[in-house]
């Protein structure tokens, strides 16, 4: 089993959707872009958002098994994904990379 690598690439926000639907929260999120996060195999990173964990560790756990290629050549390196957590108010963009080195 591998490490992934999970790098915020981006993050957006629906101020309008926010104000017409959302109530307010003090840390809705709390994501910085280019932040990286080390998975260690399938377990999730110390810090990392449980709702983008929920979205992602299917492909974490994927591309730590050796999992690749996903939809058919979807991504250039096809021992990654670029995925968004779940957050219809401000959706964070994420690139999961396989590493080559062994998790612990």
């Amino acid at each position: 089993m591998k490490k992934c690598r999970i790098t915020v690439m981006r993050i957006a926000r629906y101020d309008d959707l926010i104000k017409q639907y959302e109530n307010p929260m003090e840390h809705p999120c709390d994501m910085e872009l280019g932040q990286v996060f080390l998975a260690n195999g399938w377990e999730k990173p110390d810090g990392f958002c449980q709702s983008a964990w929920d979205t992602l560790s299917p492909f974490v756990l994927a591309l730590s098994h050796g999992g690749e290629g996903f939809y058919d050549g979807w991504m250039k390196n096809p021992r990654s994904a670029m995925l968004s957590c779940n957050d219809g108010f401000r959706p964070v963009s994420f690139l999961v990379e396989a590493l080559d080195e062994d998790a612990d």
